[in-house]
């Protein structure tokens, strides 16, 4: 290696070398503080009943309806969001499985 290529790639390395201490320091937050641990989920079969829902509402197969997100309202209930094709549902579905309702979003 030449002295020029030397002096080139010193220079290139010289900020990696300054900046891997400081990404050395970042830390991962403890679990308890993780956002996916703050909010309830709903079970995957809840899910996948109001997907199933969604898709008779919409008039297309089960395989083409997905659950993007959902939450737990209360102690006996969920809401699922579901993309259907590009069309949005929201699902209000009990813990027993028993969907009180699917809602295209607006």
């Amino acid at each position: 290696m030449t002295k020029l290529n030397a002096w080139a790639a010193a220079r290139l390395l010289f900020p990696l070398v300054l900046l891997a201490p400081v990404t050395a320091c970042v830390s991962s937050p403890p679990p308890d503080q993780m956002a996916r641990t703050k909010l309830q989920t709903a079970p995957a079969d809840l899910q996948l009943l109001c997907a199933d829902a969604a898709a008779k509402s919409a008039g297309l197969t089960q395989s083409k309806v997905l659950p993007t997100n959902s939450q737990q309202l209360d102690a006996n209930t969920y809401r699922v969001e579901l993309n259907a094709t590009g069309r949005r549902f929201n699902c209000i579905i009990d813990n027993t499985g028993k969907v009180a309702s699917v809602q295209p979003v607006a």
